[in-house]
């Protein structure tokens, strides 16, 4: 886990990603996809850092997917280290974030609460 690259602006683990080997996060401008990127033009034109700091209940982008929308709402109840202290030991404990692709173990929920859950847990309840 490269904890330094943190939460991307839409709420996905930039710390884990599986790009992050040439990726440094979608402040740094090397970003692949800054160019597409909805939530990280939102985020900008709003002059916020972090979907998860808006005002707005929004699923604009990649936050129509349950992953980085579980994400920001785990931010927002419990907050960004609390996450990252979560994905590391979930980490530890053998949770994969991407497995194929941009799928891993968090991609297995249909419903927020459960994957939030799995998130403090590291295990499916």
């Amino acid at each position: 886990m490269k904890r330094e690259l943190g939460i991307g602006r839409c709420g996905l683990a930039c710390c884990l990603c599986s790009k992050n080997t040439y990726c440094t996060g979608c402040d740094s401008g090397e970003c692949p996809g800054k160019e597409w990127c909805e939530n990280r033009k939102c985020s900008i034109e709003k002059g916020v850092a972090h979907c998860y700091t808006c005002e707005e209940e929004c699923k604009k982008g990649l936050l129509g997917k349950i992953k980085p929308y579980a994400f920001n709402l785990f931010i927002k109840r419990y907050g960004e280290e609390q996450l990252l202290d979560c994905l590391e030991a979930n980490e530890k404990a053998g949770v994969v974030y991407h497995r194929e692709g941009v799928n891993g173990d968090y991609d297995d929920f249909e419903e927020i609460e459960k994957l939030i859950a799995f998130i403090q847990t590291g295990r499916q309840l």
